[in-house]
């Protein structure tokens, strides 16, 4: 069965993993995802990676979200909460994040071991947003969900729950594979930009959708995505 479901409507990419990041008009994909997104991470000297949440890899670090990343060509600029800009390959951004997390960090590339949670690339659907805004009674922000791609979709129903291993075409050229749903974590919960600190979300996607909102997939042919870019699921 062949579906057309709708057209890419936000373009993210997140240069340094559970940092803000940016908003982008087309990007190039390949069997890693989306080109330089989650390259880069905050490490600290235990060798865990900053995160949201604590686990065997990552590091829970208060302030994260007050740094956003952007790329020039392939560097990584990184905005600490002041204002102020540092390139990823000037030395002084490991003290300029140490001081802004208040504890001992540096900027690290990926090496072996991918700094995805899940995989390569993260999307939602217009349609689960408009579900979920209806239960809490106002707008859910899709920023909350750091997905690499928000399809803007007319249908209905919770697409997480038939999507899984079908071809997704975006656009002339890239296909991908859904692999498996996305659990949530508190991330979704925390304040960014404008933004308030909301633990009603995470409490209503456990209660209702067993915690689930977004897919996560792999690329099966690489190309380039802009927004505008027409879906279909296969």
């Amino acid at each position: 069965m062949t579906d057309k479901v709708g057209r890419v409507k936000e373009i993210r990419r997140f240069p340094v993993k559970s940092i803000l990041g940016e908003s982008l008009s087309g990007v190039s994909i390949d069997e890693r995802g989306v080109i330089g997104d989650r390259l880069w991470a905050i490490k600290n000297t235990s060798g865990k990676f900053g995160s949201g949440k604590t686990t065997r890899r990552f590091q829970q670090m208060d302030g994260l979200f007050q740094l956003r990343a952007r790329y020039e060509g392939t560097t990584p600029i990184i905005t600490m909460p002041d204002g102020t800009d540092y390139r990823g390959e000037n030395p002084a951004i490991h003290e300029a994040l140490t001081e802004a997390l208040g504890v001992q960090v540096y900027l690290a590339k990926e090496e072996a071991i991918s700094h995805f949670d899940e995989g390569p690339i993260s999307i939602i659907t217009t349609t689960p947003l408009r579900k979920l805004s209806e239960e809490l009674g106002e707008p859910v922000d899709p920023r909350r969900f750091r997905a690499n791609i928000l399809i803007d979709t007319d249908t209905t129903g919770w697409h997480e729950d038939d999507s899984v291993d079908r071809l997704i075409k975006i656009g002339p050229s890239v296909v991908l594979r859904v692999v498996a749903p996305l659990e949530r974590c508190v991330m979704v919960n925390n304040q960014q930009e404008e933004l308030k600190q909301d633990p009603r979300v995470l409490r209503n996607l456990v209660a209702n959708h067993s915690g689930i909102l977004g897919v996560w997939a792999k690329v099966e042919q690489n190309g380039r995505i802009n927004v505008g870019d027409e879906i279909i699921v296969q």
